[in-house]
């Protein structure tokens, strides 16, 4: 059943559904699993690219001169290490001059809460649109916490991917940044008592990097 909130984009792709089943089997291994999050990002990052700025650029083809579009602006990605780092690949493959900034954040697994261990965004010169990434949004407690980096650096558009998402981790990242769009393959029912995505497809990053 598809999630329905103004500011979350679900898609609603038969790709996504074909490449979200292969993601979440148990039998899949490392190296197809990191293929299917590639195809699942490049999906979304197609979604959050739609409406980026454009600058008006002329262009002489081989038979005529004529007025084409370019992006405009800075674009910046910013995964949540260690599992974000698995989403990079398809954005810089559609934006060549995409700036990757890199945020790093850990569950404590006694607490379930995100602790803040590498930042290394400047403290000026922010991009016109930054995007985090995170294949998992959970409790929306990292997420919550990149967002808040982003805006002390004042980054005026901030968004978001993440492959599986929850409906408590969505609205807690609304509640706290209702200004927020997040972009999903797919909402789950929830969280279980260890605070872990069911159905899910288990911990995102030992799957993308095999420990």
């Amino acid at each position: 059943m598809t999630f329905h909130h103004p500011q979350v984009t679900e898609l609603n792709h038969s790709l996504a559904r074909h490449h979200l089943s292969r993601l979440r089997s148990v039998g899949t291994r490392p190296y197809e699993f990191r293929q299917h999050v590639r195809v699942l990002s490049t999906l979304l990052a197609a979604e959050v690219t739609r409406e980026l700025a454009v600058r008006p650029v002329q262009v002489q083809t081989p038979l005529e001169k004529m007025t084409c579009h370019e992006l405009g602006g800075r674009f910046a990605a910013v995964p949540i290490l260690r599992a974000g780092l698995g989403m990079v690949a398809p954005l810089s493959d559609l934006i060549p001059d995409l700036e990757v900034w890199h945020l790093g954040l850990y569950r404590d697994e006694e607490t379930a809460l995100p602790v803040h261990y590498y930042d290394k965004l400047p403290q000026e010169n922010p991009p016109d649109v930054a995007v985090v990434l995170d294949p998992m949004l959970a409790t929306g407690g990292s997420a919550c916490m990149a967002i808040q980096s982003l805006k002390r650096w004042r980054v005026p558009r901030i968004q978001m991917l993440s492959i599986i998402s929850t409906p408590e981790g969505i609205q807690r990242v609304i509640s706290e940044s209702p200004e927020i769009r997040i972009f999903t393959c797919a909402v789950d029912r929830g969280l279980n008592e260890k605070k872990y995505i069911v159905p899910g497809l288990g911990d995102a990053g030992d799957r993308i990097f095999n420990t």
